[in-house]
């Protein structure tokens, strides 16, 4: 008799393992649903419809884009690691995954067990702006004018944790000078108040700018990577106005909840791969001032090791500038 049920026990294993194999064989049979954690117009909803198209085609079904803002990125994620881990729901997000442990008391998840990692996606530069008649004229009188102004000027920033605060808590720490945070549900209401002239300043990313800059709509002072880019030739570094070493690029990655099935993990990595080797996305992010990574980035090895990486650096650099978790 024990025999017989160890026979059907092993039967039923091998079933399961079997019925397992052939649905990440036959995935995707479904749309899949990225969710952005963040408003819709920003710029990592920005760079995920890009990458959404291109997976789409690769994938054979279509692969939509889900707006879940709020708490600085972490409903949306909290929200794509209760789901079922079947690669149906994804979440594209950004360096936030790695400075929410430092920032929130209690998130509703954890970046390093909760997830399984696809692969990077983009690194984008920030620019730092202001509205179109605010009265510093370069980034040598930007710099001047905030140490004189400090809390007169309002700093528009997408929440706690959001790239966009992280930014302005580097450059008010590097000039010893604090302004008036104002936060917003995400960075398209905020630029939308920039361009009413509503608010004095932010620091976005390229991929929300570009086109505001070069079409003369905000006016812009500095990138806040090392060395300029090649959208934006004329606009200096923050390194070049005084603020040295300084730099800043928003890395983006994708995830999909832990437990996933490794086969379905690899066929959305290539599928990643492929989008961001397509000729129109890299010309679409080229023109938004960023760039696709390179293939051994768009891995899950790549995005953990970042991942593991980052949360180490921001911890410290948010414990040093005094940031209370929330």
């Amino acid at each position: 008799m024990k025999t017989v049920f160890r026979t059907l026990a092993l039967g039923l294993a091998a079933s399961t393992v079997l019925g397992t194999a052939v649905m990440a064989q036959e995935y995707p049979t479904q749309p899949v649903t990225i969710v952005v954690p963040f408003a819709a117009g920003g710029p990592t909803d920005t760079v995920t419809r890009l990458v959404a198209a291109a997976m789409s085609e690769d994938l054979g079904q279509q692969v939509v884009v889900q707006n879940v803002g709020g708490a600085g990125g972490t409903l949306g994620a909290g929200q794509v690691a209760a789901a079922p881990n079947d690669g149906y729901t994804l979440l594209l997000h950004h360096i936030g995954m790695s400075t929410a442990p430092s920032l929130y008391a209690s998130l509703p998840f954890d970046p390093l067990t909760d997830f399984a990692t696809i692969g990077l996606v983009t690194e984008v530069p920030m620019t730092v702006v202001a509205r179109k008649d605010f009265e510093p004229a370069t980034l040598e009188d930007l710099v001047a004018y905030i140490k004189e102004n400090g809390e007169n000027i309002t700093y528009a920033n997408a929440g706690i944790g959001a790239a966009s605060q992280l930014c302005g808590l580097l450059i008010m720490d590097a000039l010893e000078t604090k302004m008036t945070e104002v936060p917003y549900q995400g960075t398209g209401p905020a630029m939308t108040d920039l361009l009413g002239g509503q608010i004095d300043m932010m620091c976005d990313q390229t991929t929300n700018t570009t086109n505001q800059i070069q079409a003369g709509e905000i006016k812009a002072y500095a990138v806040t990577t090392p060395e300029r880019i090649a959208v934006l030739p004329d606009l200096p570094t923050l390194s070049e106005g005084g603020l040295e070493n300084f730099n800043l690029a928003i890395w983006h990655g994708l995830y999909a909840p832990a437990g996933t099935d490794p086969a379905i993990i690899e066929r959305l990595t290539a599928s990643l791969q492929k989008a961001l080797a397509d000729e129109n996305v890299g010309n679409s992010f080229a023109e938004l001032g960023t760039y696709p990574v390179a293939a051994d980035q768009a891995t899950p090895t790549a995005l953990t090791e970042k991942l593991e990486g980052q949360i180490a650096l921001w911890s410290e650099v948010i414990a040093a500038a005094g940031v209370a978790a929330q």
